[in-house]
This record gives C-alpha cells, structure tokens and sequence, in this order.
C-alpha cells in the first residue's frame, strides 16, 4: 500500500511538472533571462568574468522550481540563443525536469546561466535532442569574479552557474538532461520552428526578444 501511494504520488509530481514546462510561456522565460543576466553581473566581485561572456558561442538561461514534502520534484523553463555571425540569434524554448526521494521540505526557486563555450556545445542544443549535462558535455563549475578574467581559458564544453536566495556562484548540474520545448517554439514564431534554424539565425527573432539581444550584444 504504501509503496503504491509512494508510486502514484511521484507520477503525479513528474506529471505536473511535466505539464508546467510543456505549457509555460516563451515571452516570459525571455523576460527572466534579461533579469537574470542583469543581476548575474551586478556584483563585478562575484559575477561571471566579461572574458567568459566575450568568448561565448551560446548561453542557455533557466529558473527551476524544486518543491516537495517527502518526494520532491523540480522543474524549469527558459531559452537557449547562440552568437552567429550577424550577432545573436532568436531564443529557442528549453526545458528540464525530474522528480526525488528525500526529506525535502518547501519550495526554492533558482536561476541558471549555462555559458556554451564551444560550437560542439552549441550544435547539441540546435539538434533538439535531450542534452546531459556531464553526459553529452563536458560541464565544470564557471569561474566568477574579476581575479578570474586575466586567466580564463575554457576548461570544459561549457561553463555553469546558479543563483539561488541571493546567493551567486558555480555550480555542478551535471546529470541534468535539457530538452526542447518545440510546441513553445512554435507558439512563439508561429509556425512550426526547428532549434537548428533559430539558432543558425536563419529564422528572424521577433521584436519581443529585442531586449535580449541587445542585454547580450554588450559583450
């Protein structure tokens, strides 16, 4: 009995957070990611390096949601936009989730930049297929700071940071898997979309991912 009420409650998170990334609104990920690399750099002491943000082939923004009472559950949504040769691209949907087992009580929520610094990084994400980050990538903690400028060389396929109450640094998603969210990306441009084509910057990114583009062209 109570291993089938265990079995029913956690398809039940995995489902809603299922739910929750396949039907969130691509507008409002983009709007968050501008918030989220605003106050990723606004203590220069701890922010990611300028260098790292020059050097980018791509980035990848996500907020994730963890809650949970005995079994816990997270799930996020945000954009991924590529460097092209005419300047940024438009933002393609993203996703991830999963569910646990542990004592976990209450809800936090969390911000992600995950910095693509090879081409290879960025042509996993353009595939569509589920990314592992650690599996499919190399991952490593990014480097913070402006003591970490004058050195910096990427160690690794990309780079990942987090921001979680306040507090900013590198950190470890390796095992996370990230995936496309197509139905979003095709919502957002109206028409059926491949991340191949978004992020090529063959597809026009709409005016409403302006802000973004240009909070990005700053490096």
């Amino acid at each position: 009995m109570i291993n089938s009420k265990i079995f029913f409650l956690t398809t039940f998170f995995a489902l809603s957070f299922a739910a929750s990334v396949a039907h969130a609104d691509v507008q409002e990920d983009i709007d968050r990611a501008v918030s989220i690399i605003e106050r990723f750099s606004e203590i220069p002491e701890s922010a990611i390096p300028p260098a790292v943000m020059r050097d980018a082939k791509g980035v990848a923004i996500l907020t994730v949601t963890k809650a949970g009472f005995v079994l816990s559950g997270r799930g996020g949504t945000g954009v991924v936009v590529a460097r092209t040769e005419k300047g940024w691209s438009g933002p393609s949907a993203i996703g991830t989730g999963g569910i646990g087992v542990g004592f976990q009580v209450g809800l936090q929520v969390s911000e992600y930049v995950i910095i693509l610094n090879t081409q290879e990084a960025v042509n996993s994400f353009a595939k569509g297929s589920n990314i592992t980050l650690g599996g499919n990538l190399s991952a490593a903690l990014g480097p913070v700071g402006r003591s970490a400028e004058a050195a910096i060389a990427p160690q690794a396929a990309i780079y990942t940071y987090s921001r979680s109450q306040g507090i900013f640094a590198g950190v470890s998603l390796e095992g996370t898997v990230i995936a496309t969210r197509y139905e979003a990306n095709e919502e957002y441009y109206g028409k059926p979309t491949f991340p191949s084509d978004i992020l090529s910057g063959s597809v026009t990114p709409p005016a409403s991912a302006q802000k973004l583009i240009d909070v990005l062209s700053k490096y």
